[in-house]
């Protein structure tokens, strides 16, 4: 269950909450069937699916472990734009006259409830880490829309819910290429990886290299050109290695042989539901230790105001 992308919020006055409060209200907020004229739907599902017994909430040693499943309708435009056009020919044919904008649209609306109950459905399983000693939480999320998508099931979940995105005193923009162009500021136990993003302050674009020697000439000469690394790929010790983003997004995680073994040797005699939660403690200590050393590379945590800050 190692997650693979990790989209990082700060929470503020997070409220006081015992698991079984917490698993009651999880219940309360359960993913359901799609109905049939329903489009999408997002609720509360077992981390470890069906071997879960139902289970919706894990908590090991502070860490929380929550699942989101989202359910969407997929119906192709392409679908809907050939059945619209049928009906609209049929009109002009058998009326002789033009069907207009307003008849079109309304037409479209009609064909789209038609379809929606016969249209295919895309189930989506997200993550989400909740550290409840450094009030942190972590969403497995490919996007920050999606991760944020969980963020408010979560605040309806709980009735309020302020969280903030996690953000450095140093841009990450700025971090990342001070440490691509000068190997001197780069902290002693970060290695760069093989992959990197460098946007252009003009028209110029973005440039994406993977696979390549992030210190060879070349790539210091876009540097001097005046691009900024916006993604860069980076490890720390070898305990943690991920493509570090310009908004802190950490994409591509992977977690280091050492700890993969150590959960592999585990003593979970088989039982799905262990093996879980070992797994889960293992990668939520991990995160726990390295995250703040990232936030200290990138001059600190920077401070807000709880109290000004918007339920999102």
């Amino acid at each position: 269950m190692w997650f693979k992308h990790l989209h990082l919020y700060r929470l503020h006055g997070a409220p006081e909450l015992d698991s079984d409060t917490l698993a009651n209200a999880l219940d309360e907020h359960a993913a359901k069937p799609l109905g049939s004229a329903d489009a999408r739907r997002l609720g509360w599902t077992a981390p470890a699916g069906r071997l879960g017994g139902g289970q919706r909430l894990h908590e090991v040693q502070g860490h929380r472990l929550l699942s989101a499943l989202r359910q969407e309708r997929l119906l192709p435009a392409s679908v809907v734009k050939e059945e619209v056009d049928d009906k609209v020919a049929d009109i002009e044919a058998s009326e002789g006259r033009k069907v207009t904008r307003k008849e079109k649209t309304a037409l479209k609306e009609q064909v789209t409830e038609e379809l929606m109950p016969r249209a295919f459905v895309r189930s989506q399983k997200i993550d989400l880490w909740w550290d409840t000693r450094r009030q942190l939480i972590g969403v497995n999320a490919s996007s920050r829309t999606r991760a944020e998508d969980v963020l408010d099931l979560l605040r309806e979940t709980l009735g309020s819910l302020k969280v903030t995105p996690l953000t450095s005193q140093t841009l990450p923009i700025r971090a990342m290429t001070q440490w691509l162009g000068e190997a001197e500021s780069r902290p002693a136990d970060l290695v760069l990886g093989d992959q990197v993003e460098l946007k252009a302050k003009g028209d110029d674009g973005v440039l994406r290299a993977r696979q390549v020697d992030l210190d060879s000439d070349e790539i210091q000469q876009l540097l001097e050109s005046g691009r900024q690394a916006s993604k860069l790929a980076v490890s720390l010790e070898g305990r943690l290695s991920f493509v570090l983003h310009d908004d802190l997004a950490l994409k591509s995680l992977r977690f280091g042989d050492a700890l993969i073994e150590e959960a592999d040797h585990a003593d979970d005699g088989d039982d799905a539901l262990a093996r879980l939660e070992t797994d889960f403690i293992l990668m939520a200590q991990a995160l726990s230790d390295d995250i703040p050393r990232l936030i200290e590379w990138l001059g600190g945590e920077a401070q807000r105001e709880a109290a000004t800050q918007p339920d999102a």
